[in-house]
Formats: structure tokens, sequence, C-alpha cells
């Protein structure tokens, strides 16, 4: 079955959530609190290693169970049936959309078009893992005889964001390895990452699924030339690989056939990184703990796939989300880590949540009365306290947040662990209780400024607590990610796994390129004719 095509606005929980906002708007989260002591108990999901209280939420339990109405009414169970079961639930691509199934275990039943997909996955886990260990051991050597010291990945999009934002996760694992991005077309971005290079000693990973995406091939071939100063053509073979569906163009380049890491094409990019995307990960890691990432994953989609709604992490926080997206009309939704490890997470949650939620025509092809897709941003607390904080707190935009927090430091050092876990703790009880004009005087403020010293507080966030950052622990809080997003999706009626957005400008890049080989611009507007005219005319 496809996922089911229903206008959530239709449904009677819908219906009855707009009349029950009309109630909530303007309640205060800490009176709820004072009303009832159970409060905090009832509304904290406990589940392996991670504690999610979701109680500071402009919610009550009647909120909670019309939110629970919708996920049924919009045959949410359903949905996730097709979803892990292989149905073609990226219609509009005619593509499944198993990432799920690069988690699952040897023994489970996934199947793509009548056959088992686990074979060849676990084939290519197999091939990952012989790979980076010879590698990291120094039994796969450069050229010149040399053991490798540095790892360039070459991709954008899915193929940078995923790799780059788990390997900066989890540098306290990292071993001898140093890794390095390249992801930009600007190419003042290659030349940095190669003038710190030594080609006899460097190792360079391509990503892209159909090796013509414009920025990673422009990059591949600077890097190749710049490597072939050095070396000679046979030499590319020891030293370039690439993860690619598109055999004949790689092996064109001059990688190995044996370096050719396969994708599949019921593998979005931006859920690509469990793939052989992540060989990245794998060898920056070890491969131990790049299969402890999928793992951590799997645990998670089991806990999502299995447990009851009311207590189901992804399924929870999604409908939170819509709440305040949909109800508040709160546009954007902020992302807390208080972790300097997980300063990535944000920019890597921007593309899974922003690329697929981001639609504006429901699945039967219409055009959407309703909002869609948040605005996801944040930086790593305590960082953001000194920045946007200040929005967030005494701002007119009603800002969601959700905190990120661990319980253990990796090094070890508690002196400066509680002091970042009593911010995280601090903040969130301030976003709900702010500061009322009697504590602001009763602080002997001078009356002209009291105004500007008031917190309206009633801020909502959501705290997940885990007790270490460790791969398996990233693994279930991207996972978690990935399945709200779904949740979203089936709920606000659009297909979240194409990304057409993105093509329209890759398209007109093309035609303007042409057109500056040409030194003749047509058929632009005005504006983009006389800017066009201008940097031709700076860069003679």
């Amino acid at each position: 079955m496809a996922i089911p095509k229903m206008d959530p606005t239709s449904t009677k929980a819908w219906k009855n959530l707009e009349a029950h906002f009309n109630k909530m708007q303007d309640v205060e989260m800490k009176n709820l609190f004072a009303q009832d002591e159970k409060r905090a108990e009832k509304f904290t999901i406990s589940w392996e290693d991670f504690y999610v209280d979701f109680s500071k939420n402009r919610i009550t339990e009647e909120t909670f169970k019309l939110l629970l109405q919708l996920a049924d009414e919009v045959q949410l169970k359903e949905a996730m049936q097709a979803y892990f079961s292989g149905e073609v639930i990226n219609e509009t691509e005619k593509r499944e959309v198993l990432h799920t199934a690069l988690r699952a275990p040897k023994d489970a039943d996934i199947k793509v078009e009548g056959v088992s997909v686990m074979p060849e996955i676990f084939s290519v886990k197999q091939k990952i893992k012989d790979f980076s260990e010879a590698v990291i051991s120094g039994n796969k050597k450069g050229f010149t005889n040399k053991a490798f010291t540095d790892v360039v990945n070459i991709g954008i999009g899915g193929s940078d964001l995923g790799p780059a934002m788990v390997v900066d996760s989890l540098q306290f694992y990292k071993n001898q390895l140093t890794t390095h991005f390249v992801s930009n077309v600007d190419g003042d971005h290659v030349n940095e990452v190669i003038k710190k290079l030594d080609p006899e000693t460097t190792l360079f990973v391509i990503v892209s699924k159909t090796f013509t995406t414009q920025e990673t091939l422009s990059n591949a071939t600077t890097i190749k030339k710049w490597f072939l100063k050095s070396a000679k053509q046979e030499d590319i073979a020891k030293h370039f690989v690439a993860v690619s569906t598109n055999l004949e163009k790689v092996q064109d380049f001059g990688v190995d056939a044996n370096n050719i890491f396969p994708m599949w094409n019921w593998v979005g990019g931006r859920f690509s990184l469990w793939s052989a995307v992540g060989l990245t990960i794998s060898l920056a890691v070890g491969n131990e703990n790049f299969e402890k990432l999928l793992l951590g994953a799997n645990k998670m989609d089991t806990h999502f796939k299995t447990e009851d709604f009311k207590s189901n992490i992804p399924v929870v926080l999604a409908l939170i989300s819509v709440w305040y997206n949909n109800f508040f009309n709160a546009e954007s939704e902020a992302v807390i880590p208080y972790s300097q490890y997980l300063n990535q997470f944000a920019t890597y949650l921007q593309q899974g949540i922003m690329e697929s939620n981001g639609k504006s025509v429901d699945r039967n092809g219409k055009p959407i009365s309703y909002q869609t897709g948040t605005i996801i941003w944040g930086e790593p607390g305590t960082n953001a306290q000194h920045a946007f904080f200040q929005l967030i707190h005494q701002g007119t935009k009603l800002i969601p947040a959700d905190f990120i927090g661990f319980a253990e430091s990796l090094h070890g050092n508690k002196e400066h662990q509680d002091k970042l876990m009593s911010n995280f703790f601090a903040q969130t009880e301030a976003l709900l209780n702010g500061k009322d004009a009697n504590q602001v005087i009763a602080e002997g403020t001078e009356e002209t400024l009291v105004p500007f010293k008031v917190f309206a507080g009633n801020k909502p966030t959501n705290t997940i607590f885990i007790n270490k950052l460790s791969p398996e622990s990233l693994g279930k809080l991207i996972a978690m990610y990935e399945h709200k997003i779904f949740v979203q999706g089936v709920i606000w009626n659009i297909f979240s796994y194409d990304q057409f957005g993105v093509e329209l400008g890759k398209q007109l890049a093309g035609k303007i390129l042409k057109e500056f080989e040409k030194d003749s611009f047509t058929n632009h507007d005005s504006s983009t004719l006389n800017l066009l005219k201008h940097y031709k005319n700076l860069t003679k």
C-alpha cells in the first residue's frame, strides 16, 4: 500500500484541535505545573539511555489526546508499515524509502520488487569494513608505499553533511587519520584543503550517486589535477575511491573497479550516511564504531515501529511540532545541543528537515492551505546563550526549542560538566517561568528599568537527556529526527522524500555557465542581466 492521502484539516481531530487551541493559546505553563504535581512524570518518556521530558510545552492531557487522535485519523500506523516494508512511498520518483534497511539486522525480511536487499547490504558493509581496516592498519598504502595519514571526503548535500556531522560529533573516538571535507564549488574551499595535504599520504573518497553532480565533479577534477603534479595516472587507482551508482563514469575518472562502493536508488541522499556514503565515517572512527552508530539507529527504528504512540519519542516530538507550527503559527524551531561535539548537528538537520518537508503541494498534487516544514536552526549551548537566546527569551516570536544534553563528559572533567549542565537545566526553567515585575523590583532594580528586565516566560522546550555521547547514542538521536520528519510528512500529506526544489537553480546555473563561455546573455530579467554584466566587467 502507498501512504494514505488525506488532508489533515478535514479530520475531526484537527477541527477539535482548532477549538481546543482557542482555550489553550494564552495558557501559562507554570500554572499547569502548579495544578498538577505529576505533570513532569506524565509527559516524560524514559527509553534505554534517553530521557525525554516534553512537559514544558503548552499542552494538557486533552491536547495530547487530540494530537494522538490526529495521528490515528491520518493513518500514521498504516503509513509506517508502508515505510518499513519497502513500499514505493516516494511516489513522485517511483522509489522505495529504505534507509532503515541499511541498519537492520542480517535476518530482516526487507524486499524491493520481491527480492531481499539484505544480502547486498551486508556485502557492501563487509567491503566497507575490509577497506577501512586495511587503510587504518596501514596495510593499504599510497603510491610511494607510505601509509595514509589523511582522508578527504568529496561530496555535497547528504554526501557531505551526514558524514561531516558524524565525524565531527565522534571526534572523541577518532583514530590517527585526519579527515577533511570538500563540498562547496567555491574554489577557495578546495584549495584551502589541499594546501594542507601530502599527495603521497592522502586518500580521496568521491561521493556522488550519479557521478555528475557539478560541485563534486569540479572539486574531484581539481584535486586530481593537483595530485597528478606529484603522481602518475595509474597512481589514481591507489588514492581515489568512489561511492556511486555510475560505474562507467567512475572508472573513466581513474578509480579502480575494486574501489567503487555502490549506492541504491531506494536511499535518499540526506538519509544516506548509513550506506557506503558513511565510508569516511568508518575510516575516521573505525568500522566497529560505525557499526555501533548503525546499531543505535536500528534500536530507534524498532522503538518507533513498535512503541505505542503515546510513549513513542519520534511520534510525540512530531505531534508537538505540528501543534506549534499549525496552530500557534510558530514557523521555526531551535535545536540546542549542550555539547561542542554536536557543532554541526543543527546544520545537518536543516537539510534533513527543510529539504524533506519544505513542500507546498500535497500528495494529491493540490496546493496546500496550511503550513508545512519548520525552519530549523541552532548552535551548541552555552555559546548560543551569548548569541540568539536574547530573542528566544524576550523577543516577539514563539520559538519552540529542543535542548539536547549528555550526563557524562567524555573527557571526564566533572567541574566543566557541572557548569555546562547547570546552564542546560537553568535555561529551560528560565524559558518556562520567566521573571515578573515583582521579582525584578524585589532585586532592587531601578523603576525605569523594570520593564526591560521582565521575562514573559511560557516559552516551550523539549529536553532530550542522554547518558553519554557515543556512536550508538548518536545513531539513536539521528534516527529519532529522521522518523520525526516522516511523521510530520504523513500528517501534512506531503511527499517528504523528493527534492525537486533544488533543481531549478541548478538548471539556470548551467545555462548561465554556458553564457559565460559565449560571453553573451539572453532571456534574463533586468536585475539578473545587470548583475551578470557587472560580474563579467569585473572579471575580464
